[in-house]
Order: structure tokens, then C-alpha cells, then sequence
């Protein structure tokens, strides 16, 4: 049994900030894995957990949900050929009999047995505990710390796209391009799509064209941004990805859809989407909502970026002593791409 302690960021409830600490390094059980972890990627979730926009009612465990490591130790019935497996982590565990788990939608399971970085230990420390069919396999040329943030951003914007059936040609705008819009800029591009980006700034636009975009909008700069996406498109866009999570967004968003358009609400956010219902009926406008992935999506990101469909976009990196520095960038905004701790250095 491995002795000694560990660094572990911890969250001990809502409005507190996280805490470094030392922790006894975890011991894989039955059908378990240990993972070295290498690199965790910092997403906004964090700041909501921390604030208690999202609270599920845990204390005291490792946040960080972007997870890619090293297989260091087995539990008992994992493959012996795992161990040493460079891998990527996903961060549900379901209960195993309710109909999302039978389906595959372990991130609808309503009473899951684990939630890496949310519920129970997570990436901000050095060393982790979890369940050996969630962790991918990530191809020996693909640097963990570029796929550690695609472990969410990524899945995320893949079940995102799924969820909104794109379709090729169609017109797909990605209101607000930080790390999970970019994933789906490239998604919705590998589909097929025509794409629109609408955020703030050149270089953040600059970069969504570098990623596929075909069209970009500052919407700092124009006064109407449905009006320019209906003036792009001709009508309206067939799919819109909502990721600002502001109410003027959020309407927006709806007003830039054309008839039988979908809208797909991403972000997590503190304000009110509200909607008169005769504006979806007499347009047939479709509303969806997308959370997590799946185990299969993490898969399919893994395959996408291998064959050079979805590119990482990492701003950053820090070592993980240094994670407040990273949650104050994340916070202010304006990154180009994810901040990804360097957890071993």
C-alpha cells in the first residue's frame, strides 16, 4: 500500500475559496485505477461551484473535472495491459441500473456513484481514484496537457452537436467562443456546417476563424447581431449554441433562429431565459438543453482530435500551485482557450 500524502485543492463549500492541501494519496479499489495526474484543465464550472451557483451538496474533495494522466495503479480486476496507459478522464460515474445508465446517459443518472471534480475527487491534485472504463486511451503523439481540457470542453461540445442533429450545409452559429465553443466550431465544421461565431474582441474572433468559422461577428461592433446573421444567412441559422448565458444573449439567440431553427442552451448561468410561447409555436422553433457527455462522446473527441478534426486550444499553462492565479483568468475572461495546470510540476 503506497504511504505519504499528496496536494489536493479542495472545495469546502459554497462561497469558500478552495484550499490547498496535503492529503493521503488514494488507493484503487475493485475494478478502480489510480492515475498519476498530469494536467487539468480550468473551466468556469469551478468559479460556480466555488460561489454556489452549483451545489451538490459534497465538501471536501479535488475539484477539476479536465483530467489526463497516467494509469500508476490497479485495482483488483482491472487488465494488467492498462497500467502504464496514458489516458483522459471522464467525470461520471452512474449507479449503474437506472435507464440513463442502461442508455449510456450516466450524465442524466440521477443518483450517480461518482462525479470526479464535482462530487468526489477530481484533477487539481496529484494523484486520483476512478473507475477503469472511464478512463480513454489518448494516442502516445497527443500531449496530455493539450487533451485534458477536451475531457470537458470537448466532450461537451460533441454532445452538444449530437443533441442538435447537425446537418451539412446547414447555417450553425456559436454564440460565444470560449473553450466549449471552439470545440464546436470544429464539431459542427467535421459535420459538414456553414459556421457562424459571434463574440467580442479581434484576436478571439481571429482565432474562431483559424478554427473553422466561416463567418465571424463582433458583437461589440454591430447593434443587431440577429439582423446580421439573418442578413448572412437569408432567413436565420438552422442551429444556435448558446454559451454566454446572459439573458440579451439568450434572446438573441432565439431572434437569430429561422422557422423550425434549434436552439441549444450550453452554459451553465444565474439569469432567467424566459420565452412567450407563441414565438416557438407560430415559428415551430425547437428548444434544447445540453449538460456533460457521454463515455462514448469523450471516445469520439479522443478520435477526432487523433485524425486532426478538433484541435485543442490551450492559452496556458500553470503548475498547480498557482490554480487561484488560473480561476482570477478565468473569471476576468477574454482567454484564448483554456488554462491548463501542469499538476506534477
Amino acid at each position: 500500500m503506497t504511504t505519504g500524502t499528496m496536494r489536493s485543492v479542495r472545495y469546502l463549500g459554497p462561497a469558500q475559496s478552495f484550499a490547498l492541501r496535503a492529503v493521503a494519496i488514494p488507493e484503487p479499489a475493485t475494478g478502480q485505477v489510480r492515475v498519476r495526474v498530469e494536467a487539468c484543465g480550468m473551466c468556469r464550472t469551478e468559479l460556480h461551484l466555488r460561489d454556489g451557483l452549483l451545489d451538490l451538496g459534497r465538501r471536501d474533495f479535488a475539484v477539476g473535472h479536465e483530467i489526463a494522466g497516467v494509469i500508476e495503479k490497479l485495482g483488483a480486476g482491472v487488465n494488467a495491459r492498462r497500467l502504464g496507459e496514458r489516458v483522459v478522464v471522464y467525470y461520471y460515474e452512474g449507479c449503474g441500473q437506472c435507464r440513463y445508465c442502461r442508455t449510456g446517459d450516466e450524465q442524466l443518472c440521477p443518483a450517480p456513484l461518482a462525479q470526479p471534480g464535482f462530487t468526489t475527487d477530481g484533477g487539481y491534485a496529484e494523484f486520483m481514484v476512478v473507475r477503469a472504463t472511464n478512463c480513454v486511451k489518448v494516442p502516445d503523439d497527443v500531449p496530455l496537457a493539450q487533451i485534458a481540457p477536451m475531457g470537458c470542453a470537448g466532450s461537451t461540445a460533441v454532445h452538444a452537436g449530437k443533441m442538435a442533429g447537425i446537418r451539412p450545409g446547414e447555417w450553425v452559429v456559436v454564440h460565444g467562443t470560449g473553450g466549449v465553443g471552439l470545440a464546436l466550431l470544429q464539431y459542427a465544421a467535421s459535420c459538414g456546417a456553414r459556421t457562424i461565431a459571434i463574440d467580442i474582441g479581434v484576436e478571439k474572433l481571429a482565432l474562431a476563424k483559424d478554427l473553422g468559422a466561416s463567418v465571424t461577428i463582433d458583437a461589440g461592433k454591430v447593434s443587431d447581431v440577429a439582423a446580421d446573421v439573418a442578413a448572412i444567412t437569408g432567413e436565420g441559422a438552422d442551429v444556435v449554441f448558446e454559451l454566454v448565458g446572459l439573458a440579451a444573449t439568450m434572446r438573441a439567440s432565439m431572434a437569430m433562429l429561422r422557422r423550425r431553427g434549434r436552439l441549444v442552451l450550453v452554459g451553465y448561468t444565474g439569469e432567467e431565459f424566459s420565452v412567450h410561447p407563441v414565438a416557438l409555436i407560430v415559428r415551430e422553433l425547437v428548444v434544447l438543453a445540453s449538460v456533460g457527455s457521454t463515455l462514448q462522446d469523450l471516445h469520439d473527441v479522443v478520435d477526432l482530435v487523433a485524425m486532426g478534426k478538433m484541435k485543442p486550444v490551450v492559452d496556458y499553462t500553470l503548475p498547480l500551485a498557482e490554480f487561484a492565479r488560473g480561476l482570477e483568468a478565468v473569471e476576468s475572461g477574454g482567454l484564448m482557450g483554456r488554462v491548463v495546470l501542469l499538476v506534477q510540476e
